[in-house]
């Protein structure tokens, strides 16, 4: 048995960097991953044209800023390097290929237990600790919505998490099923790809460019949200004019009031509404139901494809290990409370990642995590930028 200070589960960037920050503070932290790499969902979950969507001052993590001559917009290759060098400099090392079955406080020793089945070797291990920080983050795990006869469908069904790029998908009809980040930029390079590409817009979306989205958040420091995306707004209308023909409305509340009320945020554009202006990429309401190769659509729409993809997001999977007697997640494994008091709980349990904020809330909810530890602690250290 195995016993630290702290147990961080999960080695995405959330988990990586709330290790940097324990271990800048001499707090002694072990790190256990499922999978059998760090940062797995960046390394075999996304697809190849990816680029980070905000500018790299938004994307650093913790007392490693990128390089001044590194692009604004940080491509997953990019990325995956960093991390890499993240971990060498705040000798970070994971143990990977640990599946956390089990956890639970207990009561009388004032402890964390964690169980954890060790994939590489089929033996169970167990760890005691004060400290428990669930990192495992919103993207555990990719979600597929229920839709009537899915299961009759005949052609390639995937998540975006499976998807590479358009290659494989030349000359086919392919239904991509939501408009986020995700599904815009596949729906994208599926036409780059000579796919026939159609794409879902079930909900009112706020599209805008990567340079809209980086003004609002330099606005933000400065002006109310009410302002910034006002003038979000405009210079949308302007670049994109009235996107409601082509089949896609825009939500009531402006796009930074939304991201901070539901944490969702705005589709950054990145080639997509010009194929949808062309007609290159069509748009389809909402599905109703699958008969085969036929997938039919409000409206009484109906069409045939060949493949459908979707990018329909992930789904935490923090309860299904968790004993959480205390209740800080609900049952979708989100925590009760919401940004910015999402980050701690009750008994020494914490969460890195579940803000909804992207990588600047990551590092935010490390660095006030590893605080908040060393004070329990009663160390005289501060985690400072």
């Amino acid at each position: 048995m195995d016993e630290t200070q702290v147990i961080v589960v999960g080695a995405g960037p959330a988990g990586l960097a709330t290790s940097a920050c324990l271990n800048h503070l001499s707090i002694q932290n072990i790190v256990l991953e499922r999978d059998d790499c760090s940062a797995s969902l960046w390394r075999k979950r996304a697809y190849d044209r990816l680029k980070l969507h905000l500018a790299k001052n938004y994307c650093s993590l913790p007392y490693m800023p990128f390089p001044d001559n590194a692009p604004t917009y940080i491509s997953r290759v990019d990325f995956i390097k960093y991390l890499d060098e993240y971990m060498s400099s705040f000798g970070i090392q994971p143990r990977c290929c640990r599946t956390v079955e089990q956890a639970w406080y207990d009561k009388e020793e004032e402890r964390w237990k964690v169980v954890v089945e060790n994939t590489s070797s089929g033996e169970q291990e167990r760890y005691v600790c004060r400290f428990l920080v669930a990192a495992t983050g919103e993207n555990s795990e990719g979600f597929l919505p229920s839709i009537p006869g899915l299961e009759s469908f005949n052609g390639e069904v995937l998540h975006s998490s499976g998807y590479d790029n358009g290659q494989r998908f030349r000359g086919k009809d392919v239904l991509v099923v939501g408009c986020g980040n995700s599904g815009m930029e596949i729906a994208y390079d599926l036409s780059n790809h000579a796919a026939n590409t159609s794409i879902v817009v079930r909900s009112p979306v706020h599209v805008l460019t990567k340079d809209i989205v980086r003004l609002g958040m330099f606005l933000l420091n400065y002006f109310p949200c009410k302002v910034v995306d006002s003038i979000s707004i405009t210079l949308a209308k302007l670049k994109y004019g009235d996107y409601s023909k082509y089949g896609i409305q825009r939500p009531r509340g402006g796009p930074f009031l939304i991201k901070s009320k539901t944490g969702r945020s705005p589709t950054i554009d990145v080639g997509c509404m010009r194929r949808i202006r062309t007609g290159e990429v069509k748009v389809f309401p909402s599905i109703t139901c699958i008969k085969r190769d036929q997938v039919r659509f409000a409206y009484g729409i109906v069409n045939c494809f060949d493949a459908i993809i979707f990018a329909t997001g992930y789904k935490s999977t923090v309860i299904n290990w968790l004993q959480d007697e205390k209740k800080h997640f609900n049952e979708n494994g989100m925590p009760r409370e919401r940004f910015p008091n999402h980050w701690k709980g009750e008994n020494g349990l914490y969460c890195a990642g579940f803000g909804q904020q992207g990588l600047f809330g990551i590092s935010n909810d490390a660095q006030q995590i590893a605080t908040d530890i060393s004070l329990a602690l009663g160390l005289n250290n501060i985690a400072v930028e």
